[in-house]
């Protein structure tokens, strides 16, 4: 599935991420994942403020997380997010990989769903203001 948008972020794992072993805590990956999500959504111009400014809430409602290989205190790792659906639900994949040897440490998916912060019905087809946002990069994607 190709991307309409992605981001890598670097980072080395902190002490307070692992364990009496030195090995990262798997709770953390999910945070890692909303810390790269987050930068995500701040490229594509519509962040978590903007979404509950336009009135719009978007939970997760679905997420996967495979633990290929442990990460260990100190070691740097890249999170790399990428959006790869967007009409009616937005689908994130995520890889985190050793940073020197490229080496996959875990991977997985969220699927968000805009909620529509009045009703606080669930909105079945992607509101209007999100249409908006993924436009210049549909049309980029259309001109490839």
């Amino acid at each position: 599935m190709k991307s309409l948008l992605s981001i890598e972020m670097d980072m080395q794992i902190p002490f307070h991420d692992v364990d009496s072993m030195g090995i990262t805590w798997h709770g953390n990956y999910l945070r890692y994942f909303e810390i790269a999500r987050c930068k995500l959504l701040d490229e594509l111009g519509y962040n978590y403020r903007q979404m509950q400014a336009s009135n719009y809430a978007w939970p997760i409602i679905d997420l996967q997380i495979k633990y290929v290989k442990a990460s260990t205190f100190e070691q740097h790792i890249t999170v790399r997010a990428e959006l790869v659906e967007w009409e009616n639900r937005l689908k994130i994949n995520y890889q985190i990989r050793d940073t020197a040897s490229g080496e996959r440490i875990t991977k997985g998916y969220t699927i968000q769903a805009a909620v529509d912060m009045t009703s606080q019905e669930m909105c079945f087809v992607t509101p209007e203001i999100f249409r908006s946002k993924i436009a210049p990069l549909l049309a980029k994607a259309d001109s490839e």
